[in-house]
């Protein structure tokens, strides 16, 4: 466990937030990022006097009295040096309120007592400020473990088959053990998170994961931790959600340093407090850390946002080339069709081939007539034709003197046209050659009544 501000601690994160607050005491500028290890105990500057507020998220209570001559030579050192007793002293007061200010340097008050060092943790420190967190979602009995690698994330995922061995053996090689890697995500300074958890299989079958905090005290034993540093395991920490007393606890205690009123007012401000949990950043350090960790998630997100653009791309080309495909498909249907009508119309002529017109198709004669007679009406459809042809041959003659511009004809409409037109050939030669032989009858009829004619003149006479 670790606590934040300390300069070798860092939290893990999944998602940032900014929160600009400005108060009487500094400026508190939030980065948000999502941690899972919160330990604080809290000292209270109120009314010129220093009391004393142990606490922390599982309960730990701190040592009263050992607390209490810390922050009694810290007062001393402020208010009331006695290292030179002389007006010297006033000046070495004042050069240690800077340095409690500033949260760096020791603080000399005495000679025969060692000087206070201040940190950046000490109440008078002013550069702090309030960011938030995301509250773990994740249950006990999920098992998830944070572990921090000191390594880059290309090289852990290259190794994490490897990595997942030596966890095993680690955890002391069990056959009914299997370690589980949930995800893995880079962090700054070129380090790696792995998330893992463990699924025991029972004799009769069954199988279920190992609760976080088991798996986390194992982890965390000392044997057991040396070997994960030997792995280049820097940290470890449950993912496991606040129970409700846990988080009550975290919200009416400000963490060490932080001015009660700043941090009421941070809950005010909570944006999304079902959520978000306000946490401390002290000095510039955990500052540089979150900026960190902001600029990480954003070149993720924007990894993430190319990938979702690209996929786009991908389906806007795909759909184009469906669409074309359609369309072609849509004119060999239609052209098929039209080749099925032929091939059924030659086939009903050739069946219906010397019967007698059908009711039905009587009907349907009729139906066609009407159709025709509606069509060929000079106030209708035949009206609005020759308008549109008369449009058409006025584009026409206009188009002509642009010679840059064609007009195409589409092949199906052609082929129609030319179909209709062979018909109608067809149809005209038809009736020219039954003319023809109906002509040649009427002579052979006219030659056989003239010569009946003379045969009978003959008779007579």
């Amino acid at each position: 466990m670790t606590r934040y501000g300390e300069s070798d601690s860092f939290s893990f994160s999944s998602s940032t937030y900014a929160h600009v607050q400005l108060s009487k005491r500094g400026v508190c500028v939030g980065l948000v990022c999502l941690s899972y290890s919160l330990l604080y105990t809290t000292v209270i500057n109120t009314n010129n006097s220093l009391c004393l507020l142990a606490g922390g998220l599982f309960g730990q209570q701190a040592q009263a009295p050992a607390q209490s001559n810390q922050l009694i030579n810290t007062a001393s050192a402020l208010s009331a040096p006695t290292l030179l007793n002389d007006e010297r002293d006033a000046i070495l007061a004042k050069w240690n309120q800077l340095q409690a200010f500033w949260g760096t340097g020791k603080g000399y008050f005495n000679n025969s007592i060692p000087p206070v060092d201040f940190t950046q943790e000490n109440p008078f420190c002013r550069f702090k400020a309030v960011g938030y967190s995301c509250i773990p979602s994740s249950k006990d009995e999920d098992g998830l473990v944070a572990l921090a690698l000191n390594k880059k994330e290309a090289d852990v995922r290259s190794q994490q088959q490897h990595l997942v061995e030596s966890l095993h053996k680690v955890l002391g090689g069990n056959p009914t053990l299997t370690v589980n890697v949930e995800g893995v995500k880079a962090l700054p300074d070129d380090q790696t998170e792995v998330i893992i958890y463990v699924v025991e299989r029972s004799p009769n079958g069954t199988s279920k994961r190992v609760p976080a905090t088991t798996l986390f005290n194992y982890v965390e034993q000392t044997n057991v931790k040396g070997q994960l540093q030997q792995l280049g395991v820097t940290m470890s920490v449950t993912r496991t959600s606040l129970s409700p007393a846990q988080l009550k606890q975290l919200l009416q205690n400000p963490p060490a340093g932080v001015d009660p009123i700043i941090w009421e007012q941070a809950k005010v401000d909570n944006p999304e407090p079902e959520r978000l949990i306000p946490v401390p950043m002290v000095g510039f350090k955990e500052l540089l850390r979150r900026l960190k960790i902001q600029e990480q998630m954003t070149k993720q997100h924007q990894t993430r946002l190319d990938i979702i653009s690209n996929d786009i791309s991908e389906l806007q080309k795909n759909q184009a080339t469906t669409v074309a495909k359609i369309a072609q498909y849509k004119r060999k249907l239609m052209d098929l069709s039209h080749r099925v009508l032929q091939v059924l119309i030659r086939q009903e002529i050739q069946r219906k081939s010397g019967y007698a017109i059908q009711v039905d198709e009587e009907h349907l004669r009729v139906q066609l007539d009407m159709i025709q007679s509606e069509l060929n009406a000079p106030t209708q459809f035949k009206g609005r034709l020759n308008e549109l042809m008369s449009q058409i041959r006025m584009q026409n003659h206009y188009g002509a003197v642009r010679a840059e511009e064609k007009y195409i004809v589409d092949t199906d409409l052609l082929r129609e046209i030319k179909q209709h037109l062979k018909q109608q050939q067809e149809g005209l030669s038809h009736l020219i050659s039954v003319i023809k032989d109906d002509m040649e009858d009427i002579k052979i009829i006219e030659q056989g009544l003239h010569d009946s004619v003379h045969v009978r003149a003959g008779k007579l006479s």
